[in-house]
């Protein structure tokens, strides 16, 4: 894997529909997701599957949605469990990719929903479209930290 990017930030839901936590670092599970999110103790009002074990979104969106948009989305209220900074994650579905030691797979696209939009802004719908984030797998077990590189091809 040559190209490289860098995690910014880590976002956990103990509960659906509580407030995020920002961690330092967190423990992915292969089949699980992240460890203390609410998605890994099995509480997911959406069900498991393997795209919604780890969710990730691009600094560079958030600038942009700020810039085109006048909408000022912080990380935490993206939604999204990792901040990523130098990653084009569109380009990641259907791709496997490591963020430190872990391996993940990109799915699909995470795109924005009405409950993101009740929770921000109604305008946050259009203006992510194709760019809200996103949805993986996660490959191999391993601990992921703030400052962990991104490498993918």
């Amino acid at each position: 894997m040559t190209n490289h990017g860098r995690l910014l930030s880590i976002y956990i839901r103990p509960q659906p529909g509580e407030p995020v936590l920002e961690v330092d670092q967190v423990h992915a599970v292969p089949g699980k997701g992240l460890e203390g999110d609410y998605y890994f103790a099995g509480i997911s009002p959406k069900g498991t599957e393997p795209a919604r074990e780890i969710t990730l979104i691009e600094k560079e969106t958030l600038q942009a949605l700020e810039f085109e948009n006048r909408i000022s989305l912080s990380p935490g209220d993206s939604r999204r469990n990792l901040l990523t900074e130098n990653v084009p994650l569109n380009h990641l579905v259907g791709r496997e990719f490591r963020i430190g030691d872990v391996t993940l797979k990109g799915i699909r696209l995470c795109e924005p929903c009405s409950h993101l939009a009740s929770l921000t802004e109604d305008s946050v719908l259009p203006a992510l479209v194709h760019r809200g984030g996103l949805r993986a797998q996660i490959l191999s077990d391993g601990i992921i930290r703030v400052g962990d590189p991104i490498s993918y091809s």
